[in-house]
């Protein structure tokens, strides 16, 4: 075969490769909405005890601290996230001077883009609204922890031999026994309430219609990023508690769209291969051509020098 008929097969490969309208307008594969169980952070209640901090490191066997270390108020001279050791953190805020207090752990999300990111099916979204993780699946990326919009997950660097990605479980063990999870348990003013997700939507409405000056008119977590399993009341924007100020379409919806145009039944990688394989090709030609040139001008140059003539 010579170049010209290697460009042409190439050339008719690539065209072949490129997808039509219809792989560019794949719908997005699992987006869904799953009304299982949730709960409910009425932030108004809070008193900023940690209690339930206290309780998530007891019920997930997290470092133990005594609950009377809880009391200091030293936590909050800066926001937390949480990490590897503790599964969720109380922050406060005082976005009008007086204290708000706000607990900060994995949303759970409706449609998670930890879930969609894992290419090993490590996270998982339950019919029961928790977004579950394997550990035994695991092989380390960390696209999870880049994709969390609400960057939850969170690394065990310090574990050089079976590190794992931690994040608020939602107590698994006491749901399935049926039990809520052991910071809804503890709260002493129960201003965090467990139920099912779309009755806890109604309550916080009705708390709103209720109490308007109160509440602002929001329930943060019922549209967010297509919804998540914790929801949030305030009276003041969440965002002034540093919760992300998120849109309603679902990360994974973005993500996978593109990824699904780009890379849909790896069409267009292939047609690229073959074009930069046709690239390769006449780069290598040219290169042996240059060579050759440069072979017959020595030659030349070497029988002119013994005084000899050339062809």
């Amino acid at each position: 075969m010579d170049r010209r008929e290697f460009t042409k097969l190439l050339g008719a490969t690539g065209l072949a490769l490129v997808p039509g309208k219809a792989a560019a307008s794949d719908p997005h594969p699992h987006a869904r909405k799953v009304d299982g169980i949730g709960v409910l952070v009425d932030t108004t209640l809070c008193i900023g005890c940690r209690k339930c901090e206290w309780a998530c490191n007891q019920s997930n066997n997290l470092p133990e601290q005594p609950l009377s270390s809880f009391e200091n108020k030293s936590a909050f001279t800066s926001n937390r996230r949480p990490d590897a050791a503790h599964y969720t953190v109380v922050n406060e805020s005082r976005p009008d001077g007086e204290p708000i207090w706000a607990k900060v752990q994995c949303m759970h999300c409706q449609d998670p883009a930890c879930a969609s990111a894992c290419i090993v099916t490590a996270f998982d979204k339950r019919d029961d609204g928790v977004v579950a993780y394997d550990a035994s699946r695991c092989m380390g990326c960390r696209y999870c922890i880049v994709s969390c919009p609400f960057q939850i997950p969170a690394y065990e660097y310090d574990n050089a031999l079976t590190p794992q990605v931690r994040k608020c479980t939602f107590c698994l063990e006491r749901l399935d026994e049926g039990r809520a999870p052991a910071c809804v348990s503890i709260c002493p003013v129960e201003c965090l309430t467990y139920g099912r997700r779309d009755e806890l939507i109604a309550l916080a409405h009705r708390k709103i219609a209720r109490n308007p000056d109160r509440y602002i008119d929001h329930v943060y977590g019922e549209h967010e990023v297509g919804g998540t399993s914790w929801l949030y009341l305030s009276s003041v924007p969440m965002t002034e508690l540093d919760f992300p100020e998120l849109g309603d379409a679902p990360v994974p919806c973005v993500t996978e769209t593109i990824q699904h145009s780009i890379f849909k039944n790896f069409v267009p990688p292939l047609a690229l291969y073959a074009f930069l394989g046709q690239i390769m090709w006449l780069t290598r030609d040219r290169e042996q051509d240059a060579e050759a040139e440069g072979s017959d001008a020595v030659a030349t140059q070497a029988v002119r020098d013994q005084g000899g003539t050339t062809l």
